[in-house]
């Protein structure tokens, strides 16, 4: 399996070569893959290299390797809930073959192909549904990186000459603002100005934003949603300055998620919060920079928890919904499901 190195991109394109599930689960933890579906994703295929790791060995002992890979692949991150679809039912359709004398590793590879074309069709409609929030105008504050999504809310937004000015936050300390959703405005030609994660309440309180919209790695039944932390601070504040909040919802709430005082926060280790990307003084090539002193402690939550009542709407591929009434996204048929 090949990965972009997301961690190096857009300054450098690597690909990263995984031969091996725990390679995958590595580079997960590592952050070579981010956003919920392309890590749940890349999970998925992990699990496929599992199977076919263990394809030689006897019914039973295929189905413990792959019962044993897909808890090693669901410990990699505990937020994001499309990984916590994926990889039980991708171990669900291996079963199922291995129970008719098929092959685990074709059903595990032909269920995460069909969930990675149906991820593509539920990201365009959710991003033709949230251009119709937007006006010609319209300085759009996003945080971290909202994915296909949000390049495609921008990409119809512009097709319909809307002029909209995107205003992503850097989203320390990986920078996926600063570096993928930045990259992906220039390459559609969207205005782009990048801002600081402390900026934004004041660019509120002058008047230099129209509205907040972000993605979430998962919402709950009850209309909480989780994102990059930081998302609560900044939902805080566009409410106070009666700035919208909207939330690329995707494929709507989790349906095993009530509230969001069931939502796992990922931890990670503080080390990353001492460093910043820079240049190498020496090599001149990038690199993680030191920007902390030493002998101090660190904490580094990676996601928080909005809740509803700082929401003005979700928007998923089966339309628009208000927070209190997500749970009614299970209810209605899209064109994503056929």
């Amino acid at each position: 399996m090949v990965l972009l190195n997301r961690r190096a991109y857009p300054f450098e394109t690597e690909d990263i070569e995984c031969r091996r599930m725990e390679e995958v689960a590595v580079a997960i933890e590592e952050m070579i893959v981010q956003g919920g579906p392309p890590l749940a994703y890349a999970a998925g295929l992990g699990l496929a290299l599992a199977a076919q790791d263990s394809s030689n060995r006897t019914s039973e002992l295929q189905r413990a390797a792959l019962r044993a890979a897909g808890e090693r692949l669901l410990a990699t991150r505990p937020t994001a809930d499309d990984l916590h679809h994926i990889i039980p039912n991708a171990i669900a359709a291996a079963e199922a073959a291995l129970d008719e004398g098929a092959a685990a590793f074709d059903a595990v590879l032909e269920y995460v192909e069909g969930e990675i074309e149906l991820g593509n069709r539920v990201s365009r409609a959710c991003g033709e549904y949230a251009a119709e929030l937007l006006e010609d105008g319209d300085r759009v504050l996003t945080h971290c990186i909202a994915g296909a999504a949000l390049c495609w809310m921008l990409w119809v937004a512009k097709y319909q000459r809307k002029s909209i000015h995107l205003f992503p936050t850097e989203t320390r300390p990986y920078f996926q603002g600063a570096r993928l959703t930045a990259q992906s405005a220039k390459e559609m030609g969207i205005a782009c100005t990048l801002v600081t994660d402390s900026m934004p309440a004041f660019l509120m309180s002058r008047n230099m934003l129209d509205k907040f919209i972000c993605a979430a790695d998962r919402v709950t039944l009850d209309g909480h949603i989780t994102n990059k932390v930081g998302t609560y601070q900044l939902a805080i504040a566009a409410r106070y300055h009666k700035l919208p909040f909207y939330v690329l919802g995707y494929d709507g709430p989790d349906a095993n998620t009530e509230s969001g005082a069931e939502i796992p926060i990922e931890e990670r280790d503080p080390i990353e919060i001492f460093h910043a990307r820079g240049v190498d003084p020496t090599t001149k090539a990038t690199a993680r920079i030191r920007t902390a002193v030493e002998a101090i402690g660190g904490y580094f939550p990676a996601f928080d928890i909005t809740p509803p009542d700082l929401i003005t709407a979700i928007v998923t591929d089966r339309g628009m919904f208000e927070p209190n009434e997500i749970r009614k996204y299970h209810n209605k048929i899209n064109v994503s499901d056929v």
